[in-house]
């Protein structure tokens, strides 16, 4: 009977649940005050503040195949724990930051720590976890780290209420020692063993895969969603519909507890790289038809009927990213070699980067200047990188199973013959 409930079954995977369940309860506050708190306390325009992010995660985007690398060869487990630390570290240096200059700092050290930390949790995730499991796991996280970012959004509602340079400091101050007991538990994990160098190998291999960087380029294209509703749909509700301004939370809040609820459910239909590459595809064309809708609610009518089209878009929307979310980790996972699942999930995972880098300023200009075209091309994008998907990781496994010497002892992508360190169980 499938396991029930918002953390994994008893095991290594409900550690690493927890650890991301904890930095969350300090992000989800720290998020939703950052904005105010860099404006009014540390008296940054906002221009500034969007120099030092696009830097940061620019430094992040490039930071995350060497940081991977590091997880590899020196154990996942207390790379993820000493970049936990430097999370903590940066979010330091942003409650003690009075200049720009200091902002930038602790921006560059923010991205990089970050990128850094999902490619080793992410290899962590693989040592600790059978691969047919890997993405059913990833989901729980996934789950999990939404409540905390709810429960933490809400704190940090109070402090936006309390609107005082004190109240944004302790919000800063609970992410710190959010991220410090993330790397306690993080520490506490079962140790996944090193891979060694193999001679006569480049030390950046993934550098070198062309298949699996056309794979993680598609999906970073898919991943340009992640803007819409934090920034391009309140602008779009704002300046080109009727609908009450309200409905801006309303929409964050139907997606974050739709992706705790449903996100799990829906990763477990996912049992392969075929059903994951399908899964893809669906989701670009839930996209599509989103950015369809979202389009809609512009053509005029009462509040009420804008507000009804905006929800069924925001539906469209999340039942995309679930099904984009599951597809993609179990790509990620599955195309990666067993020996250096840290630097090709660094890889894969700098699209995440490169989307909150490139993506407000990109859909900001193809949807509030281009207006309903500007809505349909950016689904057609959503619809092609999809459909690329499937053809671009069956490339990328005959590439992978060709490169793999018999008796070898690698894995070919999709078998489910590695070994587990501490099987979640």
């Amino acid at each position: 009977m499938p396991h029930r409930g918002l953390l994994p079954p008893a095991g290594p995977a409900r550690g690493l649940a927890g650890a991301q369940l904890t930095n969350a309860l300090g992000d989800g506050a720290f998020l939703v005050t950052s904005a105010l708190y860099f404006t009014r306390v540390v008296g940054l325009s906002a221009s500034q503040i969007g120099v030092g992010l696009t830097l940061g995660w620019a430094a992040g985007a490039l930071a995350g195949v060497p940081l991977g690398h590091l997880a590899d060869r020196r154990g996942p487990r207390g790379v993820a724990a000493l970049l936990a630390v430097a999370t903590a570290a940066a979010v330091g240096v942003f409650l003690l930051a009075g200049s720009f200059p200091v902002f930038v700092v602790g921006a560059l050290l923010y991205g990089c720590a970050q990128s850094g930390l999902g490619a080793a949790r992410q290899a962590l995730l693989a040592g600790l976890v059978e691969p047919g499991r890997r993405t059913e796991v990833r989901a729980y996280l996934q789950s999990t780290v939404n409540a905390g970012l709810a429960v933490g959004a809400a704190t940090g509602g109070a402090a936006l209420h309390l609107d005082t340079p004190a109240a944004y400091r302790v919000v800063l101050g609970l992410d710190v020692l959010s991220f410090l007991a993330a790397a306690v538990l993080l520490a506490r994990l079962p140790a996944v063993p090193p891979t060694a160098a193999v001679p006569g190998e480049p030390r950046l291999a993934v550098l070198r895969d062309r298949p699996y960087a056309l794979v993680a380029l598609l999906n970073t294209v898919m991943l340009l969603y992640m803007p819409l509703l934090s920034l391009i749909v309140p602008l779009w509700i704002v300046e080109r519909t009727a609908a009450p301004d309200w409905l801006t939370a309303a929409l964050l809040v139907l997606n974050t507890l739709t992706v705790v609820v449903c996100q799990v459910r829906v990763a477990r239909r996912v049992d392969g790289l075929a059903t994951a590459a399908r899964y893809v595809r669906w989701a670009g064309v839930l996209l599509l038809a989103c950015c369809a809708a979202f389009a809609l609610s512009s053509s005029g009518g009462s509040a009420r009927s804008a507000a009804a089209v905006l929800l069924v878009a925001a539906a469209l929307q999340v039942a995309g990213e679930m099904m984009l979310a599951a597809g993609s980790w179990e790509i990620g996972f599955g195309l990666a070699p067993a020996d250096r699942q840290g630097q090709y999930q660094g890889f894969f995972g700098s699209g995440v980067a490169v989307a909150r880098m490139v993506g407000p300023v990109l859909l900001t200009s193809l949807v509030l200047g281009g207006g309903t075209v500007g809505w349909l091309v950016l689904g057609g994008m959503f619809a092609l990188a999809g459909a690329a998907t499937a053809p671009a990781v069956r490339l990328a496994e005959r590439s992978r199973a060709a490169a793999v010497p018999a008796g070898s002892g690698d894995v070919v992508p999709g078998a489910d013959a590695e070994p587990a360190v501490g099987a979640a169980g």
